[in-house]
This record gives structure tokens, C-alpha cells and sequence, in this order.
């Protein structure tokens, strides 16, 4: 097959326009992270509790004969969390056509005003329709900014540095983690209980960043390419220079223009994603998503405080050990954008696959050896846990966590790019709502075996990545192709197209 030329061969470098686009980019990924601490830790607050779910909060304090796994277990507790999901899996449908259309600008600057009103109504909410109302409208924000963040940062990178900076949304991502989590652990410690507020209220100050940031940020030449009008592709060519630092880059030029037609020949992105040809990009659009939801990672997102509160420990030092997990969680994300273009996609998925998979299955055997209905573990068990549970968060915050977003926004081609980040995202929020929404209730009927339950699943998503997921490292984005035609199973999908056999001959 004709590979083009080869990504070294594309002129340009890292420059200071490239790293703002992709930093203010990746601010939407601290928007997520950042709902995900905060949810979870204001949910184990006292005040909160007492505020909004009265029964939580008696059955808490006052219900001596309920079992550790169950003493949180409330279908309205769970519907907080996971309203957000489900807001945002249909509002992913809404902002594909969006980015397509009228860029992944309009997309970051919808999500980022929507996550700013829903902010604000959670911070002042009364009662728990305007606290619901609230989590939808964040919900509809990180759908529109998850949806186009990823395919913005994968479009302005060069191939050889692409790993790194899209990985800066999960890093994003880990930071937002980590900030709510500190936040969390001083806002629980406000005298007269409003803390909650100010945790839930502060989510606007980065939702301005990147409602303000996407005003001023360059449109990406794909973006511009794909858009109607002879004068776009001056205007691509202009954003390729500032953001290259050369003015020769016209053989990325005319590969993204090449790719743009074949693109507008294709109506209908959502009915072309299914067909064979496409075969590979629509597997792993549902199976990428689906599995970084099944690594148990929501069960220390959403869940770590109230998870350390079942095995004894206090308020206070629950918030603490969510914010520990946070500072491991980010850490341990940098390393992955250190080493992703280094060695690889696979090479990272198949150590953090390793190291999770251990560590959930050492954490089940303590809690199922040690912690009975009642009671607690001993003050060293439950530290030995936390550990543990870092040592998981370390594994998927250098494999599943970053590259769940990475691959997906690297391996579609234009023509289907939108609408195959749509069905990623969708099936991730899908992912995020059933977990949300059952994770309290699987706790308490499958105690501590709901982790060899997602140990289970760690362990067949590895073997799929290892048979099934070809290397893309390196690969410009519109030469993705040849990484499928050369893998021993998908090559069959695509060299049924007419004269691609001649071509791999």
C-alpha cells in the first residue's frame, strides 16, 4: 500500500501558540476531573447528607445493625452522581454534528457556558430538584467539551508529539481529580455546614477558563479544511504556519485537504461508521469507552471517600485519603505522557492492565478476609488498602485512563471523526451512569467481591488489547489506515474495498 510520507517528514515544532491551544484545550479535561472528586466527596459530608438525603444520613449515624456495604446504598443518592452521565451522553449526540459543522470551537465554548450555569445552580440549590438540575446541566457541558476536546488537541499536535499532548486532557482530567479532592477536604472542615456550596460553586472558575480560553483559540486546519469555501484553506494554512513555525507545510497541507474531499464524498457519518470497511474504528469506538468504564475506576472516582468510610475511617480522613489517591492519580498520568510516544500505546495498556488487576484482587482478599458487616479494619489493614488501591490508580492513570481518550481520537478518519467520537463519549457516559447508578447497590449485595468483579473484566481487556489493538505511535492521523491493513485481523475488513489488494501487493 502507498503510506504517504512518512511523520518525520511533516515540517514543524513544538511552539508556544501549540502549547496554549492544547493547555486551554485541556483545561476541559479538568472540568470532568473535577466533577468527579467533588461529586464523590460531597456526598460523604455530613451536612450535605443531612441536607439533601435525610435517610443516608439517619440510617449513617443512627442504624447499628446495617451492614458496612449497605449503610450508603440510596437509588436518589446515586441519581446525584449519575444524572450528570446520562445528561452528557445525549448532549454527545448534539455536539457531533456541532463539531463538525461549525468547529471544535463552538463546541468547547457550548460546553464550557453550559458547565458554568450548572455550577452556579449547584452552589445555590435549595432543594434536590435544583441540585439534579444542576449535575444535568454540568452533564450537557462535559458532553459537548469531551466530545471535541480529544479530537481538538489530536488535530493541532504533530504525529510525533501527539501521544504527549493529548494525554493532557487526562492530565487534565487528574488535576481536576485532585483539586476537588483538596478542595473537598478543606471545604469539609467550614463551621455551620456549607461547605458542599462552596466545593459545588467553585466548578465556574475553570468552567470561565475555557468558556473565555475557546474564544481566542485557533480553529484547528482540519476544522477549517472540512468547513465549506475556497478561503478556509488559506486560512488552515495560515493557523499550520503559526502553530508549525514554518511557513513549508504543505505536504500536511495537502494530505488534510486530500482527506477533506474523500470526507465530503461521505454523507451520513453515523450510517458510513457501521459499514465493514469501518469495521475496526466502530469496535474499538465501543469497546475502548466500555472497557476503561469496567476497570472499577469510578469505584475510586465517584466513591473513594464513602468507600474509606465503609472500612472505618473517619470524614476527615477519607476526604484526606481521596486527595492522596489524587496526588498519585496525576503523578502517575505525567509519566504516561512521558512515555506514550517512547514506547508506545500497547506497552503502557498491557503494564497498567498488570498492575491493576493485582491490585484489585489483594484488595478484595482483605476485605473479604477481614471486613465483616460490622465493624471496621484495623487502622494498619486500612491504610494497606489505600496503598493498594494507589497502586491501582497508578496503573490506570498511565494506561486506561489516558488512552481511553487518546486512541479513539486518533484512529477515525475524517469522514466518520465526529461521529465516532460521539459513540466513544456516549458509550462512556452510558458507562458512567450504569456504574454510577449501581455501583452503591452492587456494593452492598457483592461486598468485597465487586472487586474481583472488575478484576475480571481488567483481565479480559488486556487480552483484547493484545490481540486486537494495532500500535499507532507516530502514525499521522490521516495515514491511519495502513496500521489497520497491516494487522492480521483487521486487514480482512478493509481488503475487501475495492483495489486495496492491488495496492497492499
Amino acid at each position: 500500500m502507498e503510506t504517504g510520507i512518512l511523520p518525520s517528514q511533516y515540517n514543524g515544532r513544538i511552539t508556544l501558540l501549540l502549547l496554549l491551544s492544547c493547555f486551554m484545550a485541556a483545561t476541559g479535561g479538568f472540568l470532568f476531573g473535577y466533577d468527579l472528586g467533588i461529586s464523590g466527596g460531597v456526598t460523604s459530608m455530613e451536612p450535605f447528607l443531612k441536607e439533601f438525603f435525610p435517610n443516608v444520613y439517619r440510617r449513617m449515624k443512627e442504624d447499628t445493625k446495617i451492614s458496612n456495604y449497605c449503610m450508603f446504598d440510596s437509588q436518589l443518592l446515586t441519581l446525584f452522581t449519575s444524572s450528570l452521565y446520562i445528561a452528557g451522553l445525549i448532549a454527545s449526540f448534539f455536539a457531533s454534528p456541532l463539531t463538525k459543522t461549525f468547529g471544535r470551537k463552538a463546541s468547547i465554548l457550548v460546553g464550557g457556558a453550559a458547565f458554568l450555569a450548572g455550577a452556579a445552580l449547584g452552589g445555590a440549590a435549595f432543594n434536590i430538584y435544583m441540585l439534579i438540575f444542576g449535575r444535568v446541566l454540568l452533564g450537557v457541558g462535559i458532553g459537548f467539551t469531551n466530545q471535541a476536546v480529544p479530537l481538538y488537541i489530536s488535530e493541532m499536535a504533530l504525529p510525533r508529539h501527539r501521544g504527549a499532548m493529548n494525554i493532557g486532557f487526562e492530565t487534565g482530567v487528574a488535576f481536576g481529580v485532585l483539586v476537588a479532592n483538596l478542595i473537598n477536604y478543606g471545604t469539609q472542615k467550614i463551621k455551620g455546614g456549607w461547605g458542599w456550596r462552596v466545593s459545588l460553586a467553585m466548578a465556574a472558575i475553570p468552567a470561565s477558563i475555557v468558556t473565555i480560553s475557546a474564544l481566542f483559540l485557533p480553529e484547528t486546519p482540519n476544522s477549517l479544511i472540512q468547513q465549506t469555501g475556497d478561503n478556509n484553506h488559506q486560512k488552515a494554512r495560515h493557523v499550520l504556519q503559526r502553530v508549525r513555525g514554518t511557513d513549508d507545510v504543505q505536504q500536511e497541507l495537502d494530505d488534510l485537504i486530500k482527506a477533506s474531499s474523500i470526507s465530503k464524498t461521505k454523507e451520513h457519518p453515523f450510517k458510513k461508521i457501521v459499514q465493514r470497511k469501518y469495521r475496526p474504528q466502530f469496535v474499538m469506538s465501543i469497546a475502548i469507552p466500555f472497557f476503561q468504564q469496567v476497570t472499577g475506576i469510578n469505584v475510586i472516582t465517584f466513591y473513594a471517600p464513602i468507600l474509606f468510610r465503609t472500612i472505618g475511617l473517619g470524614e476527615s480522613a477519607s476526604l484526606l485519603s481521596a486527595v492522596v489517591i489524587g496526588l498519585v492519580g496525576l503523578a502517575f498520568v505525567l509519566i504516561s505522557m512521558v512515555l506514550v510516544d517512547k514506547f508506545g500505546r500497547r506497552a503502557l495498556f498491557m503494564v497498567g492492565g498488570g498492575v491493576m488487576l493485582v491490585s484489585q484482587i489483594v484488595v478484595g482478599g482483605i476485605m473479604a478476609a477481614l471486613l465483616g458487616d460490622q465493624g471496621a479494619l484495623s487502622k494498619g489493614s486500612a491504610y494497606l488498602v489505600l496503598i493498594l488501591i494507589c497502586v491501582y490508580v497508578a496503573g490506570f492513570s498511565m494506561s486506561w485512563g489516558p488512552l481511553g481518550w487518546l486512541v479513539p481520537s486518533e484512529i477515525y478518519p475524517l469522514e466518520i471523526r465526529s461521529a465516532g467520537q460521539s459513540i466513544t463519549v456516549a458509550i462512556g457516559f452510558f458507562l458512567c451512569f450504569i456504574v454510577g447508578q449501581t455501583f452503591l447497590a452492587m456494593l452492598c449485595h457483592m461486598k468485597s467481591g465487586i472487586f474481583f468483579f472488575f478484576g475480571g473484566w481488567v483481565a479480559l481487556m488486556t487480552i483484547f488489547v493484545y490481540f486486537l489493538l494495532p500500535e499507532t505511535k507516530n502514525v499521522p492521523i490521516e495515514q491511519m489506515e495502513k496500521v489497520w491493513l497491516d494487522h492480521w485481523f483487521w486487514r480482512r475488513f478493509l481488503m475487501e474495498e475495492e483495489g486495496t489488494k492491488t495496492q497492499v501487493t
